[in-house]
C-alpha cells in the first residue's frame, strides 16, 4: 500500500525519490537528492577536465614562453592565479542552485583570464538558462561573450589563433544556451503538466463535493415533500388527543385509529422514499410519482384529518408528467402550511387550466382563528418548491392577500392548445 505525503497525496516510492530533484520532491529550498548530488559531481568533474584541457593548451603563456609573439605587451598570466580562479569556480559551482546570478557573474568574470575557470563558466551560463529570466540572462550571455573575448586575446600567439578562439568560444556558448533551453522548456512542460493534473484533481474533488451536495439537498428535498404532510397530519390528531381527555371513548378510538394509519402510510411513504434514493442498485424500482391525477386523494385524506377544504379542480390526461407531479407537490406543500400554522381553518384548493393551455394552482387558506401551531418546520418547503418550479420553467407565488389570506399560486407551463 502505497504511503502518503503530508497533504494526503500518494507519496513518490523510496528509490524514485533518489531519481527526482530535491525540489521536485519537497519544494523549494529542499536538500540535495541523491541525484542532485550525482550531478554536481558529475558536472563538477566535467569542468574540471575542460579547464585542465584548457590550462594545458595555454601553459606556454602562462609559463611565460610565447615564442617571441612579437604582438605581445602584457606580462604572461602566473600559474597559481590562473589555478586559484579554477578552485575557486569550481567549489561555487555547488551553490549554482540558490544564488545563479552571483555564481555565474563571479565564475564568468575569473573566466576572463583563468583557463582552469572555463568548464566553469560553460556550467553556470547552462544553470543561468534553467533558472534566470530573459533580461538577467541576456546580461549574462554578453558577460560570458565578454569574457570569451577577453580570454582569446590573453592566450592567442597570433590571428589565426584568436580567430579559432572566438569561433570556439562562440560554439561552445551557443552549445550551452541550446542545451539549457532545451531542458527549461522539458522542465516547464513537466510543470505545467503537473499543475494541470493537480487542476484536474481540485476541480474532480469539487465535482465531487458538489455531487454529494446535491445528493443531500434531493434527499431532504424528498423527505420533505413525502414526509411532512403525513407527519403534520399525525401530529395535529395527537394534539387533538392530548387537549381532549375527556372525549367519548369511540371518539379516541376512531382518532387513535387515524393516527395509527397516519403512522403507517408515513412509513410507507418513506420506504418508497429510500426505494428512490437506491435507484440504480441491484433489484431496486423506483416507485411511481404522485401526480394531480392522486390530488383526489391527498384531499379526502386531509379532510379525513379533520382539515375543512374546498376544492375547484379541472384535471386532465395530460397531468401525469413531471408538470403534474411539480403541480402535486404545491398542493401538498400549502395543505401542509396550512395544517401547521393555520389549523381549523378553511383551505381553498384550485387546480385550472388558462386560455394557452398553463396550469394555474392556488392554495389560500383563510386568517388563523387559533394561536399558530409549534410544530416545528424547516423552513425550506417553500424554497424546494421554488426550485420545482423553475426547473419546470413556471412561476412560483406565495404572500399574503388583502384580509390576511395567505396564498400559495402557481403558474406551470402545459402543452399549448392549437387555437
Amino acid at each position: 500500500m502505497a504511503s502518503l505525503d503530508l497533504h494526503g497525496e500518494p507519496a513518490p516510492a523510496r528509490w524514485s525519490r533518489h531519481l527526482l530533484p530535491g525540489t521536485m520532491v519537497d519544494g523549494p529550498g529542499a536538500d540535495r537528492s541523491l541525484r542532485d548530488w550525482a550531478v554536481d559531481v558529475l558536472i563538477t568533474l566535467v569542468a574540471l577536465a575542460i579547464g585542465v584541457a584548457a590550462l594545458h593548451s595555454t601553459w606556454a603563456e602562462h609559463a611565460g614562453t610565447s615564442g617571441g609573439h612579437p604582438g605581445r605587451s602584457f606580462p604572461a598570466l602566473p600559474v597559481l592565479l590562473d589555478i586559484a580562479l579554477g578552485i575557486a569556480s569550481l567549489a561555487a559551482l555547488w551553490d549554482r542552485r540558490r544564488h545563479p546570478v552571483g555564481v555565474a557573474a563571479f565564475v564568468i568574470a575569473a573566466s576572463s583570464v583563468s583557463a582552469l575557470a572555463s568548464g566553469a563558466a560553460l556550467a553556470v551560463l547552462f544553470n543561468a538558462v534553467l533558472r534566470c529570466d530573459r533580461r538577467t540572462l541576456a546580461w549574462i550571455t554578453l558577460g560570458a561573450i565578454v569574457a570569451m573575448s577577453v580570454y582569446g586575446l590573453l592566450y592567442a600567439t597570433s590571428g589565426a589563433d584568436l580567430r579559432n578562439n572566438l569561433v570556439i568560444g562562440i560554439l561552445l556558448i551557443g552549445f550551452a544556451i541550446g542545451w539549457g533551453l532545451f531542458v527549461r522548456v522539458r522542465r516547464d512542460l513537466v510543470d505545467s503538466l503537473q499543475e494541470r493534473n493537480a487542476r484536474l484533481e481540485e476541480e474532480g474533488r469539487l465535482r465531487a463535493d458538489q455531487a454529494r451536495a446535491a445528493e443531500r439537498e434531493r434527499i431532504a428535498r424528498e423527505m420533505h415533500d413525502v414526509l411532512a404532510h403525513r407527519i403534520s397530519l399525525l401530529s395535529l390528531h395527537a394534539g387533538a388527543l392530548e387537549y381532549r381527555p375527556d372525549a367519548p371513548p369511540a371518539e379516541i378510538a376512531a382518532t387513535a385509529g387515524v393516527v395509527r394509519e397516519a403512522a403507517a402510510a408515513a412509513l410507507e411513504e418513506l420506504r418508497d422514499v429510500i426505494g428512490v434514493l437506491r435507484e440504480g442498485t441491484e433489484g431496486s424500482s423506483r416507485p411511481p410519482q404522485p401526480t394531480l391525477t392522486d390530488l383526489p386523494a391527498l384531499i379526502e385524506d386531509s379532510r379525513a384529518a379533520g382539515m375543512r377544504i374546498e376544492t375547484e379542480l379541472e384535471l386532465g390526461e395530460g397531468d401525469a408528467g413531471a408538470t403534474g407531479r411539480t403541480a402535486f407537490r404545491i398542493v401538498q406543500e400549502g395543505l401542509t402550511n396550512a395544517c401547521k400554522h393555520a389549523p381549523g381553518t378553511l383551505v381553498r384548493v384550485r387546480v385550472a387550466r388558462s386560455g394557452d393551455g398553463d396550469l394555474e394552482i392556488e392554495v389560500r387558506n383563510r386568517a388563523p382563528l387559533t394561536p399558530a401551531s409549534t410544530l416545528p418546520g424547516a423552513g425550506s418547503g417553500l424554497i424546494g418548491l421554488g426550485e420545482r418550479v423553475e426547473l419546470t420553467g413556471g412561476e412560483l407565488r406565495h404572500e399574503y392577500a388583502e384580509g390576511g389570506d395567505f396564498v400559495l399560486a402557481a403558474t406551470l407551463p402545459g402543452e399549448r392548445r392549437p387555437r
